[in-house]
């Protein structure tokens, strides 16, 4: 069970007091990542509910979004294979099929067969849909920039490089093949 607050203002329960008690009530159990996976859960809901904010008045979805970027991303002439696709969002091909079939019901992007004969797909950016992502990144990441503005530089890149320690180290732990504590590797 999670607890809730109030989004405008601070948490009245802020991760220490939350780790506090339940050192208090569990004697024993680990309470060290509270104070950081607690911080990081309220923070990814509040930067979603946001970002969600932005994206509706663009009129845009994070799934579009997300397709459109990549696809920016990779530069002219903005095309992928919807296997490529898949590989970069992190979703599974059906759902690269569902969003480029969106996308394209709506002008943002063409697909056609891969000009070199094999089954691939290749998916292109369409000048609607270029106009859309340069719109919607520009205020997606300026707003996102305001919201990391009580950060110095130094505190932005070493909270950058934690962060994506733990990521890593998370990842790794996560999505590999659990090993029994004793030849786990410590650090």
């Amino acid at each position: 069970m999670t607890d809730t607050y109030p989004l405008d203002g601070p948490s009245p329960y802020p991760a220490a007091e939350i780790a506090r008690a339940w050192e208090r009530e569990r004697p024993g159990t680990p309470t060290d990542s509270i104070e950081i996976v607690t911080p990081l859960w309220r923070l990814a809901k509040l930067f979603a509910d946001d970002r969600r904010r932005v994206l509706a008045d663009l009129g845009i979805d994070p799934a579009t979004l997300d397709l459109l970027s990549v696809l920016r991303r990779a530069g002219a002439p903005y095309e992928l294979t919807t296997r490529e696709l898949a590989r970069r969002t992190l979703v599974t091909a059906g759902a690269i099929s569902q969003r480029v079939t969106r996308a394209e019901d709506t002008g943002l992007v063409t697909r056609h067969p891969a000009p070199d004969g094999t089954r691939a797909v290749v998916v292109t950016l369409t000048p609607a849909g270029h106009a859309l992502i340069e719109r919607s990144v520009d205020q997606v990441l300026t707003r996102e920039s305001e919201l990391v503005a009580s950060l110095t530089p130094d505190a932005r890149t070493h909270l950058a490089t934690a962060l994506q320690q733990l990521l890593d180290d998370v990842t790794r732990r996560t999505s590999s093949t659990p090993q029994p504590p004793s030849s786990r590797a410590h650090g």
